[in-house]
């Protein structure tokens, strides 16, 4: 008896313990505490009661090759640092920007990556409270504050973002189930909005803002019951996929301001979203403590994940780790510079991408794509996924085949070939994310790509959202030199007890209760035993706190707790320059070592 319990209490210590490495099928991932990023005394922030801690990157195309930028908040602060990687180690003294805000926290950011300079970025901050900062922490100012008296919406921010391809435009979810659409260039006006009803679905409704003169918001959108926890943007911008605290997934056409299609998590709400590479499956996770892998074109779940003890907070796919599979030598149909491209080149994606469109225009099987994701939750593990062949094409012969390993070598991420595909309603539908999109930008949220006419960057919503829309001018972003100078505020601004001059009481969607009993074994919600249920590669502890951010970029992988410790882990063959250098000093100081004592 007491050695069971010898074991159990040694079994219990090693499930505990922290782990700084882990290997995958690319090798080892290492930890680098020397990139570790936090506040600058290091001293673990109590999180009780505040907002979870997120990280943004952007790059500035700075020309000395380290143009990467940093953003985290923790608790009331913001921070805004040069981000070294696994190449040098973190300085911590050396703040680009600091801020410190009174009555309020910041609770999500998001930068513009279309306007990013070395000597200005655009940087949108949502609060606790509800408004939206504008600031430029390299010019240390502050351009705009909206929804200041906090007319438009009293909730707690959760998810802010610019829309893809757009200078000027950004949409902001709020706990109270709503999202808004902004323009930089309009002000929010002195009175609460009045809005007219623009579109209204299943358990959504569209409104635009009834003004004489132009002001924001443009769009309101009310979604699903409870709060809206995250939205993503698809690749191409095209789709917007939400996921609410009634445990839906919902996907729309943003242009169209259409539901292309929903899902229900297994119980509980969900909490976080995200998009494969090529736009053609999305990743949900939630309270359900399952990541469920959703199929775009099928509209249906073709999977579920269990391995997080407790509720999965953050969702994201590696674009950069992916494996291809080729068929036998002799059925090769490409061209012998293709084949050395697979094989070796760095332009191994456009290749893979290549074969996809020929796998996708005939039944025959070259090649097929293994997609990886991660998630982090609030049981401090990590987690990595593989979405295999045999989940996605199910009915399909498996063929021999060879697989190999893209690590990082590619320079952009796997993509579909698009086109149109059979829908769930027997429509044709466009998946997106056509081409190859561009390498991601170093941020939280997906590429904000670039729009396929290069000269025309502001054409994104031009003519759309629908062509009762297209008549309102605020949605054209032509012909809006002029701007808006207001009087700048304070940098600490205090917005915690601003008092209200009106609310907005104008709710016109219909919120029915769906009883989940009616929705288990639907295809809305199929049940355990009818999809394939993933394992995860890895599963490690690698907090002590909640795990709140996950981010793959190229070189490494990012990843943050709520005690606001940014973490960063270096992939195989990725170990910055100077851990190689302490390394070869500890090597050289061991062989003069020895050589001192055979000497002696």
């Amino acid at each position: 008896m007491l050695l069971s319990k010898m074991a159990a209490e040694g079994g219990g210590k090693e499930m505990n313990e922290i782990k700084t490495q882990f290997t995958t099928r690319e090798g080892l991932y290492k930890l680098l505490s020397h990139s570790e990023y936090s506040r600058p005394n290091r001293v673990p922030f109590n999180s009780q009661g505040s907002n979870p801690v997120r990280v943004s990157f952007v790059n500035v195309n700075d020309q000395s090759g380290n143009g990467d930028r940093l953003c985290f908040n923790v608790g009331r602060e913001l921070y805004f640092y040069i981000y070294k990687g696994v190449r040098k180690a973190a300085d911590l003294s050396k703040p680009i920007d600091k801020r410190i805000y009174k009555g309020t926290q910041p609770t999500c950011h998001d930068f513009n990556h279309l306007t990013a300079t070395a000597e200005s970025v655009s940087l949108l901050v949502g609060f606790s409270a509800g408004q939206v900062q504008l600031i430029d922490p390299i010019k240390k100012e502050t351009s705009k504050l909206f929804n200041e008296e906090r007319l438009i919406d009293k909730s707690r921010v959760t998810c802010v973002k610019w829309v893809p391809g757009s200078e000027s435009l950004f949409l902001v979810a709020h706990s109270s189930g709503n999202m808004y659409l902004y323009n930089v260039e309009h002000t929010c006006g002195t009175t609460a909005p009045h809005y007219q009803l623009l579109k209204q679905g299943e358990s959504f409704a569209v409104h635009t803002c009834k003004s004489k003169s132009t002001r924001n918001p443009l769009l309101k959108w009310t979604v699903g019951e409870g709060a809206l926890n995250e939205f993503a943007f698809s690749p191409d911008g095209k789709f917007l996929a939400c996921v609410s605290q009634d445990g839906f997934l919902r996907v729309f056409n943003f242009d169209s301001v259409e539901l292309h299609g929903t899902m229900k998590s297994y119980f509980g709400g969900l909490l976080c979203v995200c998009w494969s590479p090529d736009g053609k499956y999305i990743v949900t996770g939630g309270e359900d403590d399952l990541v469920t892998v959703w199929s775009f074109v099928d509209c249906r779940v073709i999977a579920r994940g269990h391995g997080h003890k407790s509720w999965v907070s953050v969702v994201a796919f590696d674009p950069y780790t992916t494996s291809v599979e080729e068929s036998d030598p002799m059925e090769f149909s490409g061209s012998d510079e293709d084949f050395q491209d697979l094989h070796f080149g760095r332009d191994r994606a456009n290749s893979t991408q290549s074969r996809l469109s020929k796998r996708n225009s005939t039944d025959s099987r070259p090649v097929s794509v293994t997609y990886r994701f991660g998630s982090v939750g609030q049981d401090t593990q990590l987690c990595l996924w593989d979405l295999t062949e045999d989940i996605l094409f199910p009915h399909q012969p498996l063929s021999r085949a060879r697989t190999h390993t893209n690590v990082m070598n590619a320079t952009s991420p796997p993509a579909g070939s698009g086109g149109a595909n059979p829908g769930s309603n027997g429509n044709s539908i466009t998946t997106p994310g056509n081409s190859v999109p561009p390498p991601l930008p170093r941020s939280n949220s997906l590429p904000h790509s670039a729009v396929s006419n290069a000269g025309s960057k502001s054409s994104v919503m031009d003519g759309a959202i629908a062509s009762g829309v297209s008549k309102f001018a605020t949605l054209s972003l032509h012909d809006r030199k002029e701007r808006h100078h207001e009087k700048d505020h304070k940098r600490n601004h205090s917005m915690g007890h601003i008092s209200s001059k009106s609310s907005d009481k104008l709710n016109l969607v219909t919120k029915t209760k769906t009883d989940p009993a009616k929705t288990l074994g639907t295809p809305l919600c199929p049940r355990m035993e009818d999809v394939p249920l993933l394992e995860p590669l890895i599963c490690k502890k690698i907090a002590h706190e909640r795990l709140t951010v996950l981010i793959f970029l190229e070189d490494c992988i990012v990843t943050a707790c709520q005690e606001g410790f940014i973490c960063t882990w270096a992939r195989p063959g990725k170990v910055g320059t100077c851990n190689l250098l302490s390394g070869c000093n500890l090597a050289r100081k061991t062989f003069q070592l020895l050589l001192d004592l055979i000497d002696f």
